[in-house]
């Protein structure tokens, strides 16, 4: 196992991941992911609203691995599950859970498992590799999330609604990705 960006950049600087470490890094990323959940432009045709969600679930997960990438969604979802405005705009609450939206959120906890899996394999570690990383965790989130989303609309409507219109900024960042974290691992060779 090759490991994650954090466990090297820890073993670079020399701090040990302990248990006060490692809870500061799951709350680390459970805040950058409420804070690009805030990042939100409603679609007229559709209950999905464009955000930032995805980018931080799935940069989160390939930068810590799937134990404290998965425990920043656990707690992102079950604060904004208690009340805190962690959803999309500042939303929270179980009607997010159970709305048309909510197949996404559940994605997202999917997603973070396989991605940090991925992560923890060397998978950030080449633009390409990473690529396909965050194709394979978009597919993942629009397969959950449009599977639940058909039970509401049914599902033509839900591909049309929650998956086809966001490939392309799925794609984006991916690309971004793809630039960003082998950039950082070479950097953090040096």
């Amino acid at each position: 196992m090759q490991g994650t960006l954090s466990l090297h950049l820890s073993r670079r600087f020399g701090f040990r991941l302990t248990a006060v470490t490692n809870a500061a890094l799951v709350l680390l990323g459970t805040a950058a992911i409420a804070l690009l959940a805030q990042v939100r432009i409603p679609l007229p045709f559709t209950p999905v609203p464009i955000t930032g969600q995805t980018l931080g679930v799935l940069l989160i997960a390939a930068v810590l691995g799937a134990r404290r990438g998965t425990a920043s969604l656990g707690l992102y979802l079950a604060g904004g599950l208690v009340g805190l405005p962690f959803f999309a705009g500042g939303g929270s609450g179980l009607a997010h859970l159970t709305g048309p939206t909510g197949g996404f959120l559940v994605g997202f906890l999917a997603a973070a498992v396989i991605v940090g899996s991925l992560a923890e394999r060397g998978w950030t570690r080449s633009w390409l590799k990473t690529a396909a990383l965050f194709a394979i965790g978009s597919l993942v989130i629009y397969f959950c999330g449009a599977v639940y989303l058909s039970v509401f609309v049914g599902l033509r409507q839900a591909l049309a609604m929650g998956v086809l219109p966001f490939i392309p900024g799925d794609v984006v960042k991916a690309a971004l990705a793809a630039a960003l974290l082998p950039a950082a691992w070479k950097i953090s060779a040096q």
